[in-house]
């Protein structure tokens, strides 16, 4: 079985760190994929590329 985490949006104002900390700790807990949500007004590309180079095996995924 394989196990995913959703962050949902990056709303404005949401700190860099706040993603990056939350990624990692799935990480640590042996999560198998992170995933970020895009609509209007928010971005789930800067939001990945935060996390693909602050992680080391976790999937990343936008949906």
């Amino acid at each position: 079985m394989h196990l995913g985490f959703y962050m949902g949006y990056a709303t404005p104002g949401t700190s860099p760190l706040e993603p990056i900390a939350l990624a990692q700790e799935a990480e640590r807990l042996g999560y198998d994929s992170a995933w970020a949500a895009e609509a209007w007004g928010t971005d789930c590309v800067t939001v990945l590329s935060w996390l693909g180079a602050t992680t080391e095996k976790i999937k990343l995924g936008s949906g």
